[in-house]
């Protein structure tokens, strides 16, 4: 076996393999009415990650992060200004065509679409496109059909434009898997959808990776989604990879504290509400939610014996602004709390160790 074969088999080892990837993009701000500065932004600054065969990596990040450049450029829709990258044993500069070959991509669930012709006629189509005829084909569209639960919501042969969220992305999906290929990288696809549409598709992420044997790249923003399915999460911000490991070896990260949950009600804080009027530090509130109608709830990270001082202070503050508490909950800390942290503060290494 040749120089080239060997270096191919050990590259085969992970379906991608990511190295310093580097991208700028030059945009121009606008300096007066007729005056527009050049500005060079970093999306991606020597991002490094792999994704092993038979598991899901969730690549999880803020908008803004790089999410979407990085898959771009695993797909080869981007070029890069700096690093490698290897999928499915193929690099993304020198053989193109090969990586397209290995990989299943979803970008959007309602784009790419013709939506005067039916799902089983769009699959159809792109199934030519890839080379697939005749009756493997049909074979292989009535699979997918099937195994979406298209053909159950009786879908197959509706027309696009009449089709729900979920159904666009139950054909995106299927159409991303068309030459059942090694690898597949998913932009957020199961983003909008309803519970039993998100949970069809997370099903089918997780037999394609246990059971076939397939390397699966998922960018989301569903804590919740990611710490059910992957394998293992990279967290990115700001176009750098801060922390890769598993849900567990991450929250590792806030070992050690303690996460207490306030839903408080009758405060008058806006949607956008600055929680320092509230006298709370961005180092003590690691996220809130839902705020309409003076409703809040808060997430807080103390140290262990420190709940009861913390809880008390809490609903002293809210009192004190006209609040009152309807619910405390101590809970441990979830991969939520984890990527708040670190997406928040910058104390962890430019290439995944925590400092």
């Amino acid at each position: 076996m040749n120089r080239i074969k060997l270096i191919r088999v050990k590259l085969l080892a992970s379906a991608i393999n990511a190295e310093r990837l580097v991208k700028r993009y030059i945009t121009h701000l606008r300096k007066g009415i007729f005056k527009r500065e050049k500005k060079i932004v970093e999306a991606l600054k020597e991002v490094s990650f792999d994704v092993r065969y038979g598991e899901i990596m969730g690549l999880l990040g803020p908008n803004g992060a790089g999410k979407t450049t990085t898959v771009k450029i695993l797909s080869t829709l981007l070029i890069p200004d700096g690093g490698r990258a290897i999928v499915a044993g193929y690099d993304v500069l020198e053989e193109p065509e090969k990586v397209r070959e290995n990989i299943g991509v979803t970008l959007s669930v309602e784009k790419g679409f013709f939506w005067k012709l039916t799902g089983r006629e769009n699959l159809k189509y792109f199934g030519m496109l890839k080379g697939l005829k005749g009756k493997e084909l049909d074979k292989r569209v009535n699979q997918l059909l099937k195994e979406l639960g298209l053909e159950e919501l009786e879908a197959s042969d509706k027309l696009c434009e009449e089709y729900s969220l979920g159904m666009k992305a139950r054909l995106a999906l299927s159409r991303a898997l068309l030459t059942d290929p090694p690898v597949v990288i998913l932009d957020e696809p199961t983003l909008g959808l309803d519970p039993p549409s998100a949970r069809t598709i997370r099903t089918l992420l997780i037999d394609m990776a246990k059971t076939r044997g397939k390397g699966v790249l998922v960018t989301t923003h569903n804590m919740f989604e990611a710490e059910l399915i992957c394998d293992r999460v990279a967290i990115i911000n700001e176009g750098v990879i801060v922390a890769i490991g598993t849900v567990p070896e991450l929250k590792r990260y806030v070992s050690g504290k303690v996460s207490i949950e306030v839903v408080a009600g009758g405060l008058d804080l806006g949607h956008d509400p600055d929680l320092s009027k509230l006298g709370f530090t961005r180092d003590e509130v690691v996220g809130t939610i839902d705020t309409e109608e003076g409703r809040l709830r808060v997430k807080i990270l103390c140290s262990p014996g420190e709940e009861e001082d913390m809880i008390a202070e809490v609903i002293r503050r809210i009192g004190a602004a006209g609040g009152k508490v309807h619910r405390v909950d101590i809970l441990e800390p979830s991969l939520e709390d984890v990527f708040i942290a670190l997406t928040s503060k910058r104390e962890v290494g430019s290439h995944g160790k925590l400092d």
